[in-house]
């Protein structure tokens, strides 16, 4: 077991990672408005950005305005995914990152929301170059950090 390392982004480094993404893939998206992948999804699509639901059992559903895919390999043959929003527990992240690595080829971010940390996979993406916020909110920091403007308003 590997211990977590703490590496506390900045406003300024949240700022450049959400300024900077332009396609989401949401690991665990779900059609249920009560949870909280539901809304964070529709939360970022409200903002422009284009984000793909990944969830087997919900596949080919619309979702955030998009059909949900049966996996990350089926929405990367969608789009150029730069970011990936994990809602799992902690202890499963670790796959869905490997897979991520092999798969997202454009991938830039991996977000793990709040309560969601591994410092083993948190380790093996920043070993690849990819930027790793782990317990924070897109949906929280957003607003903060942005106001009410639109992904495409922001200069990056």
């Amino acid at each position: 077991m590997s211990v977590r390392m703490s590496i506390n982004q900045t406003d300024q480094d949240i700022r450049r990672i959400l300024g900077r993404a332009r396609t989401i893939c949401l690991v665990g998206a779900s059609p249920k408005p009560e949870r909280a992948s539901h809304r964070v999804g529709h939360f970022l699509a409200g903002r422009g950005y284009r984000v793909i639901g990944v969830n087997p059992g919900q596949a080919g559903t619309d979702l955030y305005g998009e059909p949900v895919a049966s996996s990350m390999e089926e929405a990367a043959a969608r789009a150029e995914i730069d970011f990936l929003d994990i809602f799992r527990r902690s202890d499963a992240v670790l796959p869905v990152v490997e897979e991520a690595l092999n798969v997202l080829p454009m991938l830039k971010t991996i977000w793990m929301q709040l309560g969601v940390m591994n410092a083993e996979a948190a380790e093996l993406a920043r070993s690849r170059g990819i930027d790793v916020v782990e317990d924070r909110c897109p949906a929280i920091d957003y607003p903060r950090l942005f106001g009410n403007i639109r992904v495409d308003e922001i200069e990056g």
